[in-house]
């Protein structure tokens, strides 16, 4: 297992496949999961020959679990540990999520450097709840309702969860039992102090001003029946904030569209990587 350590003495777990010369494609994963949702892009992009790196943010999946840094800067600032530890140039960035948010923010705090293009999935900016800029968000009592459902019973609010997340609510959608267990295996894999944090930061981090300084071509992707990050607080904005951004809508798909359109996925970004 590879690890790398941050300045704040923090271990990072992370997985990087493939021909160290060939393009790297770098995943950032969503809330509460760690870098194995993105198994099945990864895999994929390995085998048409790309390079593919994910991290496990600080307090998910195999990371260590510290009680500090546990926002936004400092994930943003882990990714560029990794990126430059491991001298990643030329990269394109797929962020999911939290993990949008995670891309946009390394991009405002570092620069476009080591990255050539930028891919947004069902990602969190600019912000999720109302702002003044964007004042049609999701209210903070649905926020509040997610912190409790962490601190009271995290175990059973991942399994619950699980289905709105993946659509499974909705009518002739089965209940896919793996699927919702990888879900709550991923989130209980991960710290309950670091995913508590973490909610302030999907939430509540206003990140337009990260999206404007997107130069690289970009591509947001977002379902029109996310249920956890509605479209249009997210996905539709992004699209305009962005200078150079391309709109993806997957029709009737959900939050976690990397599994239940999985191919779909594969080959969008492939098709974008190349262009």
């Amino acid at each position: 297992m590879s690890f790398i350590t941050t300045p704040d003495t923090t271990r990072l777990f992370y997985k990087d496949w493939g021909d160290k010369n060939a393009q790297p494609v770098i995943f950032s994963h969503g809330w509460p999961l760690s870098s194995d949702a993105w198994d099945g892009q990864m895999l994929y992009l390995l085998q048409q020959g790309y390079r593919v790196i994910a991290l496990d943010r600080r307090g998910h999946g195999r990371s260590d679990q510290p009680s500090y840094g546990n926002d936004m800067d400092t994930y943003a600032d882990d990714l560029a540990v990794l990126l430059n530890e491991l001298d990643v140039k030329n990269a394109v960035l797929v962020g999911h999520s939290t993990g949008g948010g995670e891309v946009a923010h390394y991009i405002g705090r570092h620069g476009e450097s080591r990255v050539a293009k930028v891919v947004l999935v069902g990602a969190v900016p600019p912000i999720m709840m109302s702002s003044a800029e964007w004042p049609e968000g999701t209210d903070m009592a649905v926020f509040d309702g997610i912190r409790k459902g962490v601190f009271d019973n995290r175990s059973d609010f991942y399994l619950n969860l699980a289905i709105p997340f993946y659509g499974m609510n909705r009518e002739g959608v089965e209940i896919n039992e793996g699927l919702r267990l990888s879900f709550w295996n991923q989130g209980m894999a991960g710290s309950i102090v670091g995913q508590y944090a973490c909610i302030r930061e999907f939430s509540e981090v206003d990140y337009t001003e990260d999206l404007r300084k997107i130069t690289v071509p970009a591509l947001v992707i977002h379902g029109d029946d996310d249920q956890i990050v509605p479209i249009g607080h997210s996905g539709l904005l992004s699209a305009e904030i962005i200078p150079h951004a391309e709109l993806k809508i997957y029709p009737g798909a959900s939050h976690g569209l990397a599994a239940t359109h999985q191919d779909q996925l594969n080959q969008d970004l492939l098709k974008f990587i190349q262009s």
